[in-house]
């Protein structure tokens, strides 16, 4: 093979290579992008959670008021 056919194959092989590359890069851009989403989504996700059990924990604590006023009304009648 000549030396202008070894280069012209090394020349493909490097021009892939950076193609390869410059996929990876953008894909790796594009995963650090999604992940910046999740990791959002997740600290809103977490935060209403929270908001919700102490909601819960609220509501349990006022049924359970109410069914021992219910109660003391009950042994009062």
């Amino acid at each position: 093979m000549s030396q202008q056919g070894e280069q012209t194959l090394k020349s493909l092989g490097v021009d892939d290579l950076e193609r390869r590359i410059d996929q990876l890069v953008e894909l790796c851009n594009r995963l650090r992008e999604e992940n910046k989403g999740l990791r959002a989504r997740e600290s809103i996700l977490l935060a209403e959670r929270a908001d919700l059990v102490d909601r819960n924990e609220l509501a349990r604590n006022r049924v359970e008021t109410i069914i021992t006023r219910l109660k003391e009304m009950e042994h009062e009648a």
